[in-house]
């Protein structure tokens, strides 16, 4: 389904006009700030993330209205401290997208994507209000896995990387011995000092293998759930609890969960 630009532009007004109305006519919309948005943000952000990894078109579409919901309302939260409005927000962005693509809008020449993020960091570095460092632009309150994938990618950037990618894993390596020691040690600071490097590692190491570590983790999150559920179940059919199975009996039950992951 496609739709013309001007019905586009009817279709955004339309839901600017409606949350007009009920920031003026509704009780719960009336009182919302920016604090109390906040939290109800992040859930339709991880909303949309799911239908994202559910390849799911319809609630895709959904949660984009959800997102799309909130950043109209701090949109008109600024516009009502007369600080800025929905236009200048896209004003602001578009500006920002042309001065960021001098490949597409200027002279500049580009061989592939990786040479589109290579010239984003120094462009980033030269915009008047933008980042003063290359890490600074990294959100401090991105989750630790997204924050140490986006560090990663953005020193890599500069040159800040491994020649091979082959070479990383004698990085990962060295920090599993380091872990290993402080376990023989059993210095819970040190150990937790070193796990989070071992986990820094395998990050890097993901990326250089272009594999994005938080939807890898989350597939085997979604995988595990799956077959310890049919363990449950199976469990619950033979009239017992997880709890009073042996070990052994539990893993034939992953084994056989296993195998039909396998032939799905």
């Amino acid at each position: 389904m496609k739709h013309s630009r001007q019905e586009k532009i009817e279709a955004l007004g339309r839901v600017i006009d409606t949350l007009d109305r009920l920031r003026v006519e509704c009780p719960w919309d009336r009182k919302q700030t920016n604090e109390s948005l906040r939290t109800n943000t992040i859930e339709e952000v991880y909303e949309l993330c799911d239908a994202l990894l559910n390849d799911d078109n319809s609630n895709i579409c959904k949660e984009l209205g959800d997102v799309l919901l909130h950043v109209l309302f701090y949109a008109k939260i600024g516009e009502e401290k007369d600080e800025f409005d929905i236009a200048e927000v896209a004003d602001r962005l578009n500006k920002k997208l042309i001065f960021r693509h001098p490949h597409v809008f200027g002279s500049v020449h580009v061989d592939g994507a990786h040479d589109v993020e290579l010239n984003w960091e120094q462009i980033k570095l030269k915009e008047k209000d933008g980042n003063k460092t290359v890490l600074s632009g990294v959100p401090a309150s991105l989750p630790a896995m997204i924050k140490a994938d986006r560090i990663q990618e953005k020193a890599a950037n500069v040159g800040f990387d491994w020649e091979e990618p082959r070479q990383v894993w004698d990085k990962v390596k060295e920090e599993v011995a380091e872990f290993d020691r402080e376990i023989d040690r059993m210095d819970r600071e040190k150990m937790e000092e070193e796990f989070g490097d071992v986990l820094f590692s395998m990050i890097n190491a993901a990326r250089l293998y272009k594999i994005n570590p938080e939807n890898a983790l989350e597939k085997t999150n979604r995988k595990f759930i799956s077959r310890f559920n049919y363990v449950e179940a199976k469990a619950k059919e033979s009239g017992r609890q997880l709890k009073d199975m042996t070990l052994e009996e539990m893993d034939r039950l992953w084994n056989e969960a296993k195998r039909i992951d396998a032939i799905k």
